[in-house]
């Protein structure tokens, strides 16, 4: 019986690691399709080239700066979708990875790859996790700490006094999270545990990504449910599928199930809305005020 339980142990671990074999070759695979790409629409690299980097996990979050752009072209790679445009004088890349860790890293790598910014945003909506942070309020981002207990420093510096001139705008820890965390208590002693003021699924990997290609990253969430806001079940069902058909088919099956659902989904998407385009505003700002990239070392 022991001896059992050790080869399934080894045969499980086994099977664990060839799937991470798996996952990092098709992540390699992502990138180097979308470079080519980007490399067949534009041979000279500094045509490629772009000054600030954005990712966002979800159209609906990437929608208010993609509204504020001019003279837009879109590189369409398979799992990579990404923007390209003007704002504020500057070349700036949009690139929509998906929910979670794993989209975020591979769509972090093929942005940087690609297009090299001088520096990377990671952007988009957060959950509230402490009172202080109100429904829309800003969170610049100074540590990010994934689940596990892992944290990385952004070296984010805010002059105190102009923070405390600027409501509805807070520096602080962003917790990194692999599902949406949709309790009022759960976000609470989540807060407590890590020491964070909001929650989100992506940005602990676009942060290692970056450090790892010594790419600055500034890190600027919108909270969009604060810490006592519950969410419906429903979005968490919702974020889970992967395709437009799968999409469609879980908010019918949702208002099937209960009918209110359908109310619910109204405010969420209006919500949304308004989110990103407070939150457009604010980065917008954030851009213009970038000077150079850090030489790297």
């Amino acid at each position: 019986m022991v001896l059992r339980h050790i080869l399934r142990q080894w045969l499980g671990s086994l099977a664990q690691q060839k799937m991470r074999e798996t996952v990092v070759k098709a992540a390699r695979e992502s990138v180097d399709e979308h470079l080519k790409e980007a490399e067949r629409q534009a041979e000279d690299p500094e045509l490629r080239k772009c000054d600030v980097g954005v990712v966002f996990a979800l159209g609906i979050e990437a929608g208010g700066l993609e509204d504020l752009m001019t003279d837009v072209v879109t590189i369409r790679s398979p799992g990579i979708v990404v923007r390209r445009g003007r704002l504020a004088s500057r070349r700036v890349a949009i690139v929509q990875s998906g929910p979670g860790c794993e989209a975020a890293a591979r769509a972090t790598a093929a942005l940087i790859a690609a297009h090299q910014p001088d520096w990377v945003f990671s952007a988009g909506f957060a959950g509230g996790l402490d009172e202080t942070l109100k429904k829309h309020d800003i969170l610049m981002v100074d540590r990010v700490v994934y689940q596990d207990g892992q944290s990385l420093s952004l070296d984010l510096k805010v002059d105190p006094s102009a923070l405390a001139a600027t409501p509805g705008v807070h520096a602080g820890s962003l917790l990194t999270a692999d599902r949406i965390i949709r309790l009022a208590s759960e976000k609470r002693e989540l807060g407590k545990q890590h020491g964070a003021l909001a929650v989100d699924m992506e940005t602990f990997a676009v942060a290692a990504v970056c450090r790892r290609d010594k790419v600055p990253l500034i890190a600027v969430r919108i909270i969009s449910d604060g810490v006592d806001d519950e969410l419906p079940k429903d979005v968490d069902r919702l974020m889970r599928q992967k395709t437009v058909v799968r999409k469609a088919g879980a908010v019918v099956g949702s208002i099937m199930n209960r009918p209110g659902s359908i109310k619910d989904m109204f405010q969420l998407k209006e919500d949304a809305l308004l989110a990103s385009d407070k939150l457009a505003k604010f980065l917008e700002s954030m851009i213009r005020q970038l000077g150079p990239a850090l030489p790297k070392e």
